[in-house]
């Protein structure tokens, strides 16, 4: 069995590998997924928390899709989403997936 995910899920290059159970059942499951290192995403812009603000409403307005959350985490070394958004005044990295180059001084 493989396991398909969207192409805008976090899992979705992860690689898959398979386990055979002593009863000959293969059990297909996801590689560990390594969060790229935030200085190798290129930099599209910064945006500043406001109050109240909530991290679906920041990536639908630049990502325009609000499930992509967890992007903002990985460009800022979030392990919980929400503390993005908890400091207001606090600059975030909104960024290219990983893969992606950005142009130079654009």
């Amino acid at each position: 069995m493989n396991v398909i995910f969207p192409p805008t899920s976090r899992y979705a290059l992860t690689p898959t590998a398979t386990f055979v159970r002593a009863d000959g059942t293969p059990l297909t499951y996801l590689r560990r997924r390594f969060v790229p290192a935030p200085e190798n995403l290129a930099l599209l812009q910064w945006h500043q928390v406001v109050q109240n603000e909530r991290l679906d409403n920041i990536t639908a307005q630049y990502l325009g899709d609000p499930e992509q959350f967890w992007r903002l985490c990985d460009a800022n070394r979030a392990l919980r989403p929400q503390e993005l958004t908890e400091t207001i005044g606090k600059p975030l990295r909104i960024t290219l997936p990983e893969g992606i180059p950005g142009v130079p001084h654009a």
